[in-house]
Formats: structure tokens, C-alpha cells, sequence
């Protein structure tokens, strides 16, 4: 089966630097793709990415170095395991809080008797290699998302699930839920707290900790805090980001 390269940097002991596809284009995923990104993450739950988006975005991703993943919309098997029929390598599932939430989820990524994924491989056998069978249980890597004061307070028992590789920290959505604005880059004490709660936990767990930045600088200085997987915005906030830079300039401003 063809390698994962995510788990290969984790059983280096590097971290994983992660592109984000919200636009459902697979131009713009090939794009992506052929910058040198570790792995590439199709989102269906907030991109404007739908399933058949999905399938000709990790086809354009597939004929570059970053290993494909996908985030879901839900904790929802079905949609799960059609992602990873599609060929990702990796599934991240949003709002898992307690640890029987996360079951459900590993399970969907696992074939019997570990799990209840149901096979049909169409297109990962194509991707992944005539071996997908025997191989997709130990190479598919599945990843929480930690971003509730529930899931913080659970975090050990989330993180006890057997056959959960990783956990993914939305900053947005757990700064909501602490009382705090959304905000990507967490300020607020009790946001920095909980990171670090979350962080200390996956160490203990023998758990990939993973964790959304808004730019470059924030995913270095959570990669040195002990991060293995960190993600740079997403592609249209770097697009904006980038055509605002070069406007200023144009305009005789500062880059």
C-alpha cells in the first residue's frame, strides 16, 4: 500500500505541516498540492467542498508529494467512509466530546474485527495499491477534534480510544465554548489553558497533537511547543491574504 507519509513523519518525530482546500476546485487543490505541503486536507464541513468536489480535488492532490486528507462534516460513518473510498489517507472529524463519540468514529475507519467499515475501496485501491485491504487499518490515520470545554474535560478518556492515532484542536469553536470570541489564534487564559491541557494529555497518550494556525509564525511556535501536525490557514485566506500584500505595494505602500 502506498505509504502514508503523515505517520511516517510522526514515527520520525517530526511534524506534519498541513495545506487546507475550502474551494472546491481541484485547479486549486493541484495547486496546492504541488507546493511542499506534508499532506493536503479537502474540508467538507466548512469549504464550499461537497462529495463529488472531494473526488476530483484528492485526484488532482494524488499526482503530488503531501499525503491527501479529508475533514468531514460530522461524526457521520456514512460520510466518512465514502471519503475514504475516495482515496483520503486521513480523516478529521469535528466536535468529538465524549469518548463514545470518538468510538463511533474510529470504528468507521476501520474494517472488522477492529471496526464496522463496510468495503468498497472504489477508488483508494486505485490510490492506495492492489494491498489496500490488508493495509488500510494500519495506514488510514484517524483524527479527533478537540474544541469543546466537554471534550478538555474528557480529553484522557477521548484519548484512551483504541485506534486513534491523532487529535485536532479547532481554536475557533473552543474559544466559543470557553465564553471567549472565535479567535484562531488563541489569547484568552482559559483558551491557552485548555491547549495546554490538550497538549500535555496527547504526550501522555502517546496521541498526535494537531492544531489549526493562522499563518506561517503560529504553526512554528506550536510545532515548538510539541505539535506533530499543524495547519496554515486555509487556501482562500492565503489567497486573500497574498492579493492584499501585493495591492498595498501597488499602491505604494509597504509589502
Amino acid at each position: 500500500m502506498r505509504e502514508n507519509k503523515v505517520r511516517t513523519i510522526w514515527n520520525d518525530g517530526g511534524a506534519v505541516v498541513n495545506g487546507w482546500l475550502g474551494i472546491p476546485s481541484s485547479f486549486s487543490a493541484e495547486v496546492m498540492a504541488a507546493t511542499p505541503y506534508d499532506s493536503i486536507t479537502i474540508d467538507t464541513q466548512h469549504g464550499m467542498v461537497d462529495f463529488p468536489d472531494a473526488v476530483t480535488m484528492l485526484g488532482a492532490v494524488s499526482g503530488y508529494s503531501p499525503t491527501p486528507f479529508a475533514r468531514v462534516a460530522w461524526n457521520d460513518p456514512a460520510a466518512i467512509m465514502k471519503l475514504l473510498d475516495a482515496g483520503a489517507y486521513g480523516i478529521i472529524c469535528p466536535m468529538i466530546n465524549p469518548a463514545e463519540e470518538c468510538e463511533r468514529f474510529v470504528g468507521a475507519c476501520r474494517y472488522a474485527p477492529v471496526g464496522y467499515r463496510s468495503f468498497g475501496p472504489a477508488r483508494a485501491v486505485l490510490y492506495g495499491g492492489p494491498d489496500y485491504a490488508a493495509e488500510a487499518n494500519t495506514t488510514i490515520v484517524t483524527m479527533a477534534m478537540i474544541e469543546t470545554e466537554q471534550a478538555v474535560a474528557n480529553v484522557d478518556e477521548i484519548m484512551a480510544v483504541e485506534g486513534l492515532d491523532a487529535i485536532y484542536i479547532g481554536p475557533n469553536d473552543l474559544a466559543i465554548s470557553l465564553g471567549n470570541p472565535p479567535n484562531p489564534e488563541p489569547t484568552a487564559a482559559n483558551v491557552i489553558e485548555a491547549v495546554d491541557t490538550v497538549l500535555a494529555a496527547a504526550k501522555r497518550h502517546n496521541v498526535a497533537a494537531g492544531i489549526h494556525c493562522p499563518h506561517g509564525a503560529s504553526a512554528r511556535h506550536k510545532i515548538d511547543k510539541g505539535f506533530q501536525f499543524v495547519t496554515i490557514a486555509v487556501d482562500f485566506r492565503l489567497m486573500a491574504l497574498a492579493s492584499a500584500s501585493e495591492i498595498e505595494v501597488a499602491r505604494g505602500g509597504n509589502a
